[in-house]
């Protein structure tokens, strides 16, 4: 693998990430004073515009319709408007929450600590080694998108979404996969996926039971996306282990959802043992048809060779930065010779 052209595709890559959300918050921007020049010039008392060079295609409530649904897709920050017309209100959504310092220090040393163990993988059991990797795949993930979010805060002046809610405080399957576990794309699923289904399940089966084949779906969809991302990573054909994760998971969620309309059950274990329980029962199942296409892609490997070349560079980096720093201040001190 070629280091140097594997860091500049890096850095291409999240270069047009940020061009992109500065395009969306510059659309926000837009979207904003053109709802301040309608306040200001209400429909009766506006003045008569100038002829544009080019006719307008829509209205301005057709095109705050379509930034909405744009904003629901996307889910831009920037673009999460007022209320428009009926049946496209904005999806409301919680205050991004901010994790102290200490939170993210203490995953920090946990991720350090993991890629020193393995350093000794030959010498643990291959679970062990797993169960390491579903760590550091989590931690992994979280630090990276609360490093763009801060950079995002910084250049552009807004707030990501978080990304997750500390999964491993799931009570039940419901809250894993609809609180706490890669929110953004639940969000994303919900108004393009969960919702449409609903709304035919509701017509076909009854509004008791039409969150069942709605979740079904929705899960279903998740595991084909999750097929492209795995094919993508390693041009592996499909085995379809990941697809029988996520139906599965779809359908123990339904259980858990029928149970509880059915039941109606007023006793609940504690929040450490359901918490326990919930995290076990995924991190067994993604044991047996989650890791094993990862790592069949090679993402172990890839990642340590990642890791190596990123480390190599930054020493490169480094000690260039010092050694033209000591070199000047040497100079410097240095007496000028006649």
């Amino acid at each position: 693998m070629d280091q140097g052209s594997e860091v500049h595709n890096f850095i291409e890559v999240w270069l047009s990430v940020f061009a992109a959300l500065g395009y969306c918050y510059a659309i926000g921007k837009i979207a904003r004073q053109r709802r301040a020049a309608a306040r200001r010039h209400p429909p009766g008392r506006r003045p008569l515009p100038r002829p544009p060079s080019r006719p307008p295609l829509h209205t301005p409530r057709r095109q705050h319709g379509l930034l909405h649904r744009l904003a629901r897709k996307l889910q831009a920050p920037a673009l999460r408007l007022r209320p428009g017309p009926p049946g496209l209100r904005p999806l409301h959504l919680p205050p991004p929450g901010h994790k102290s310092a200490i939170n993210y220090g203490i995953k920090i040393l946990l991720l350090a600590t993991i890629l020193r163990i393995y350093d000794y993988s030959d010498r643990l059991p291959q679970k062990v080694v797993w169960f390491l990797y579903i760590l550091h795949i989590y931690i992994c993930l979280e630090i990276i998108l609360v490093a763009v979010a801060v950079a995002a805060r910084a250049t552009l002046g807004f707030e990501l979404e978080p990304q997750f809610d500390e999964p491993y405080l799931s009570t039940s399957l419901q809250d894993f996969w609809g609180r706490r576990w890669n929110i953004m794309v639940t969000r994303i699923l919900r108004p393009t996926v969960y919702e449409p289904l609903l709304a035919w399940a509701s017509r076909a089966v009854g509004r008791r039971y039409a969150a069942l084949p709605a979740v079904l779906g929705t899960f279903a969809v998740s595991a084909l996306m999750h097929e492209l991302i795995f094919y993508y990573l390693g041009r592996v054909p499909p085995n379809w282990e990941i697809t029988w994760f996520f139906l599965f998971h779809g359908v123990c969620l339904m259980v858990e959802i029928a149970a509880k309309k059915e039941l109606k059950l007023g006793l609940r274990l504690p929040r450490p043992a359901a918490a326990a329980l919930t995290v076990g029962f995924v991190m067994l199942t993604a044991f047996w048809w989650f890791l094993p296409p990862l790592l069949r892609c090679r993402a172990d490997e890839r990642a340590f060779e990642e890791y190596a070349a990123v480390g190599a560079l930054v020493r490169d980096v480094v000690g260039r930065g010092l050694s033209f720093t000591l070199g000047g201040a040497f100079n410097a001190s240095s007496p000028a010779k006649l």
